[in-house]
């Protein structure tokens, strides 16, 4: 039944668009929510990337906030050949917090799929405190510098050229790591959602991580529903800001409340247009940057 519900809503997506147009061909979403999952989800992994390949997508990030995506993204790939698929690791509580033997063991996961170590999200201490929780936290700093565990943690990004993203921290710790991941040989980070809650990087704090090489995540998530903080236009005079070579769009989709990620991506990157990005910039972040990101070839689309 939920083969068949995948197949209904790519023929729905497909006759919303000219014959044999595939608006995301080559795009890749790098931070996606799926099934299973200890939180409620709208698709699995291997639904969603079935519906992704039939949009003409390239690739896959497939996140999770509390257990490593390697192992599913290893076992999609075999079950949905024609789509690259990736996952990482979120240092919440659930794997330890900053465990560096996590990271470790999830670079050595079978196909070498493993990409993205995310900092902590949800149980960041910055998350756990904008929320007002009483509750255990991940640490990642200390009267304004990193823990000894979250250097030992991007030794090993850096050891086996993985991606740092930055998660929940504050804007100042997202700084902070950037900063010593460069220093360290970190060669691929991210700033994960920036603008958006807890994190709320200002303009300049953006523009000194994209200094420091780093993309700025732009996501979806971000204009919809209960996470809503920003309009189209918010994210476009950002994107201009800052340059399009140093951003990265993303959906953050798979809520069961949220459209599913391909078909919600398609809706983010027409309103993108519509504010005032070109093709050319929308291209840029959602195919050669993604793929620069995961050491991808950019010039494959």
């Amino acid at each position: 039944m939920r083969v068949l519900t995948i197949a209904f809503l790519s023929a729905l997506a497909c006759a919303a668009q000219p014959p044999g147009a595939q608006p995301l061909a080559g795009v890749i979403d790098v931070h996606i929510h799926t099934g299973p999952d200890s939180m409620p989800r709208a698709i699995d992994a291997l639904d969603l990337a079935r519906l992704a390949k039939q949009q003409g997508m390239r690739g896959l990030v497939l996140k999770n906030h509390y257990e490593s995506t390697a192992a599913l993204a290893y076992v999609v790939r075999k079950e949905v050949p024609g789509i690259e698929v990736f996952g990482g690791i979120d240092l919440n509580l659930s794997v330890g917090g900053i465990n560096p033997a996590a990271v470790e063991r999830m670079s050595m996961m079978a196909g070498g799929w493993g990409k993205i170590v995310w900092m902590p999200t949800f149980d960041s201490e910055n998350a756990v405190r904008y929320a007002k929780e009483n509750r255990p936290f991940v640490p990642i700093s200390q009267n304004g510098e990193l823990l000894p565990a979250v250097r030992q943690v991007l030794a090993s990004i850096a050891d086996h050229d993985l991606v740092l993203a930055t998660g929940h921290s504050t804007a100042a710790e997202g700084l902070l790591l950037l900063r010593e991941g460069k220093r360290q040989g970190v060669r691929r980070m991210i700033v994960t959602h920036a603008m958006m809650a807890p994190i709320h990087m200002n303009p300049e704090q953006m523009k000194e991580a994209a200094g420091l090489g780093a993309y700025i995540e732009f996501v979806y998530n971000g204009l919809l529903g209960s996470y809503k903080e920003f309009e189209f236009a918010d994210y476009v005079r950002e994107i201009h800001r800052l340059g399009a070579a140093s951003c990265i769009l993303a959906s953050d989709l798979g809520q069961p409340t949220n459209p599913l990620p391909p078909i919600g991506l398609r809706t983010y990157l027409d309103g993108l247009r519509k504010a005032g990005l070109t093709d050319a910039e929308i291209d840029r972040m959602t195919k050669d940057n993604p793929a620069r990101l995961l050491g991808l070839d950019a010039a494959r689309k």
